[in-house]
């Protein structure tokens, strides 16, 4: 679904590979990017933003995730917010992602925390439709499971995936986004396939422009959301898209943690940023 083919297709296949990808937009952080491998054996915590460097590469085994040469790819940086290491992206009609692959029990680690910020001028979206389904910021989670507990169209649809692309879709993805179109805490089914839900945690702008920390059960959340007891968590990944609206927009993120213990309302895994709203916000362009 990631890194297409670059051998020439048909204009059938083309049609096709491009239904490929809008799925492969919401799932984000499922599949390996062309561009950049991530390493192995996978880690059993996610890398923090934090550890990297203003204007470096990305730290730990973050990797860059281009959808296909076909797409045009959200840009992402590393930049300073105040002393803290923080990932800024810029998306104009586009779509493309940042990936970490890890290996986590989410029994044992239950507690999502990330801080997340989108602009005040936000985006025309609704995650409710297809033709609507662009977001700010978005945090999508992998699990592993056994495929052959799914239902025949699940399965069906995966075959197709792997036939035109050559990738393995993961069993599953719960995506924690800040979008509009329904309030929040609404679980959304991906129009392309029941195996992908989101979680709207924030809607519309209230909270815009401003940094905003979350703290989710990922546990409880997936749970939820698919009514099934989860598998080990696979891949952390984080996305800014608008290619479905064709519009600009930027998304600003802190460090992403799973945690033993429920953290403190508003705590940050950053450090300098113990609070939710720091003093300082990213500078403004």
């Amino acid at each position: 679904m990631i890194g297409v083919s670059q051998l020439a297709v048909s204009s059938a296949a083309r049609k096709r590979e491009g239904l490929v990808c809008s799925l492969a937009a919401a799932t984000v952080a499922l599949l390996c990017s062309c561009k950049q491998m991530p390493p192995a054996p996978a880690p059993e915590h996610v890398t923090p933003f934090s550890a990297g460097r203003p204007g470096g590469p990305y730290p730990g085994g973050w990797y860059a995730l281009g959808f296909s040469k076909y797409r045009k790819e959200t840009q992402y940086a590393l930049v300073d917010d105040c002393g803290t290491t923080i990932v800024e992206a810029h998306a104009n009609s586009s779509s493309s992602g940042l990936v970490e692959k890890v290996d986590i029990d989410p029994r044992k680690y239950q507690w999502l925390v990330w801080r997340w910020k989108v602009p005040e001028h936000f985006p025309v979206i609704d995650n409710t439709k297809r033709e609507g389904d662009d977001a700010p910021v978005r945090i999508d989670i992998s699990f592993d499971g056994d495929f052959k507990n799914l239902p025949l169209e699940d399965r069906l649809w995966k075959a197709q995936v792997k036939v035109f692309t050559g990738m393995d879709l993961p069993y599953a993805t719960l995506e924690y986004t800040w979008g509009n179109g329904a309030p929040a805490e609404t679980v959304i089914i991906n129009t392309w396939t029941a195996r992908i839900r989101m979680l709207m945690v924030e809607s519309g702008a209230e909270r815009a422009g401003q940094w905003v920390t979350e703290k989710r059960n990922v546990y409880e959340d997936y749970r939820r959301a698919f009514s099934e007891e989860p598998g080990r968590i696979t891949t952390i990944g984080i996305i800014t898209d608008t290619d479905a609206t064709k519009q600009k927009t930027e998304g600003y993120y802190g460090d992403i943690a799973l945690l033993e213990s429920e953290p403190a309302n508003g705590q940050s895994v950053e450090p300098g940023n113990q609070r939710a709203g720091a003093e300082c916000p990213v500078a403004q362009k």
